[in-house]
Order: C-alpha cells, then sequence, then structure tokens
C-alpha cells in the first residue's frame, strides 16, 4: 500500500467488508477520509456538498424550537454534523446499521468524530433503520416517539440499493409507514446520486405535501466536471 493511503480499519459485516482509509490528496495536500464496502467505495470526504444539502434542505422548511431530528447513516459524519450546526435543533438521534462505524466516531478515527461524540444533544444508534421504520421508530429509548425532521442518506438511491432489505422502504406502505414517525409538518429528506426518480416523487406525492426532487451541484476535481446529486423532500400533512 502507498504512503499516501492508510487503512484506519476494517470489519467484516452482515453486509460486507466495510474499510476505513485515510489518503493524502495529491492536489490539495489534505488528508481524505474515504470508506468502501467490499469493492465498492461508499463515500469520500473529498465529496461532501450534497451530504450537508440533504440536512440543510430540511431544517430550513421547519420553523421553531427544540427540534427532534433523526438521521439515517452515520457515515463519516457530514450530515449529522449539519443538523448539529442548527442551534434550533435540541436532539439528534442517528442510526446506523454498521456497528464498526459507529466505532469510528467514537474512537475519533474520523475527523467528525469528537463533535457528535461531544456533543450532548446527539446519539448514535446502532440499529436497521429500514426495520425501525417499518416498526417502533428510529428511538429504542421512546419507542413510537415524533421527529421533526428525518434524514436518510444510506442507499445509492431508491432504485440503486446497498442490500435488498431496503427496497420496502421506498414503496407507498413503506413511505405511509415512514410518514408515521413524524409530527404533522415534519419534514423528510433523502440523499440519492442518481437524477431524479418520477416513479418515487409519484409515490412521495401520495403520502406527503411539498414534494420536491433537489439538484445539488458540484465540482469532482477527480473528473474534472460537475457532478450531480439528488436531495428528495417532502413534508407531512397538518391535517
Amino acid at each position: 500500500m502507498s504512503r499516501r493511503i492508510e487503512e484506519l480499519a476494517y470489519s467484516d459485516t452482515p453486509i460486507g467488508e466495510v474499510n476505513l482509509r485515510r489518503r493524502t490528496d495529491p492536489l490539495s495536500g489534505v488528508d481524505v477520509f474515504e470508506v468502501k464496502l467490499g469493492d465498492e467505495f461508499l463515500m469520500s470526504s473529498l465529496f461532501v456538498v450534497a451530504e450537508v444539502a440533504v440536512a440543510r434542505l430540511a431544517l430550513a422548511r421547519l420553523a421553531g424550537d427544540s427540534l427532534a431530528v433523526a438521521v439515517g447513516g452515520l457515515g463519516l459524519g457530514y450530515t449529522a454534523q449539519e443538523v448539529l450546526r442548527d442551534p434550533r435543533v435540541g436532539e439528534l438521534v442517528v442510526v446506523d446499521y454498521l456497528e464498526p462505524v459507529i466505532d469510528w466516531h467514537r474512537r475519533g478515527l474520523v475527523p467528525v468524530g469528537p463533535i457528535l461524540t461531544g456533543d450532548r444533544r446527539c446519539r448514535l444508534v446502532h440499529g436497521d433503520f429500514f426495520g425501525l421504520s417499518a416498526a417502533d421508530g428510529f428511538d429504542p429509548d421512546r419507542p413510537g416517539r415524533l421527529f421533526d425532521a428525518v434524514v436518510v442518506d444510506i442507499d445509492h438511491s431508491p432504485a440503486h440499493l446497498l442490500a435488498s432489505g431496503s427496497a420496502s422502504f421506498y414503496d407507498l406502505a413503506g413511505t405511509r409507514a415512514l410518514a408515521g414517525h413524524l409530527r404533522p409538518g415534519g419534514v423528510y429528506s433523502l440523499w440519492s446520486n442518481d437524477p431524479p426518480d418520477h416513479g418515487y416523487l409519484a409515490v412521495l406525492g401520495q403520502v406527503f405535501v411539498d414534494v420536491a426532487a433537489e439538484v445539488v451541484s458540484f465540482p469532482n476535481p477527480l473528473q474534472d466536471r460537475q457532478a450531480t446529486n439528488t436531495v428528495y423532500l417532502a413534508t407531512r400533512p397538518l391535517g
């Protein structure tokens, strides 16, 4: 392995081998943290614009203080960090299926880890986000509680899944179950690596109001071009 690439952690998980590594970016000289699942790259600290936007755009739809937010997918922590940047947030529950990922943050192996674990508003929960959505919700200490926002960054897109077990989350029944964990007026947001999916927008429109797909653009220096992700946004009706 090159001296510019360092493996920080490696674990077997129920969905494959997960690997955290750090490398030096040859263009900027800064440290870049990357996560791989098997042979597939999941995320990189070099590209976090959309991971930040999925939280920022959700919170921008909300009014009030002492907001309760659930995040599905911890990853490198940039989505959760953006939630905590909003002073109106009173509590954040972050659910991740991969216990080693939570351990990276608790051990300070990733830059955002000390920020999340050092904030009293934030709680990291090891669990199956999709299974929890279909059942009693995202807070094991308070089954059935409602959130002001549920922000999700797990699968590559509603059609490109990390594991087949999450497929039902995106259908009509799964979407209705998700909405049941939001307060009236609460917001759901979802990160996607793919362009807007009109079929998924139609499903959201049967359950939520103010449904939108925001295309987020950012520079990709590795390919010398602009890249795009999608953020889906939807609000639970008040009535």
